[in-house]
């Protein structure tokens, strides 16, 4: 059974990040998506909001977890006996970054691979970070926020 792991902080969950899961989970046996408390970025939903809200999106897609993940990425992987970790990319500059990240995660455990999923082109600008700023200035999210939770991620950006 070959089994991947989608890790991300998904702060919301966009259109884009449920492309890449619903394609992976074609792939894959089990796929696990794996909301991570990311030291490096402030998260304005919790992660266990955040957790639900995917959950909320992938009602039907039998194959697929949301769990929330703390410390290493590779080791969490490996903790679940994942064959391969899921990544997407946008643009060259994630191609980058996540080159950086594949590289280190095979120095740490080189048994796992690292899938990269290229985003498709009309969702290719998608982001959170963008999703925060229209909402941030009450624009119009829905092109952005899988319908299952628009309202809901309209309601926790409201006030940021």
């Amino acid at each position: 059974m070959k089994k991947a792991i989608y890790p991300g902080t998904f702060d919301p969950i966009t259109k884009g990040h449920l492309d890449i899961i619903k394609r992976a989970s074609s792939i894959f046996d089990e796929l696990i998506v794996v909301v991570a408390n990311n030291a490096n970025k402030k998260a304005t939903i919790p992660a266990a909001k955040r957790k639900e809200l995917i959950e909320k999106c992938l009602i039907g897609v039998n194959n697929v977890t949301v769990d929330i993940g703390n410390g290493l990425t590779i080791n969490y992987a490996a903790q679940c006996k994942a064959q391969a970790i899921v990544r997407g990319i946008r643009a060259i500059t994630d191609y980058e970054y996540e080159l950086a990240l594949a590289t280190g995660n095979m120095a740490l455990n080189g048994s796992i691979e690292t899938v990269l999923m290229v985003s498709k082109p009309e969702l290719s600008f998608v982001s959170s970070s963008i999703v925060k700023e229209v909402a941030r200035y009450n624009g119009d999210i829905s092109n952005f926020i899988p319908k299952e939770i628009l309202e809901d991620v309209r309601g926790l950006l409201k006030d940021e």
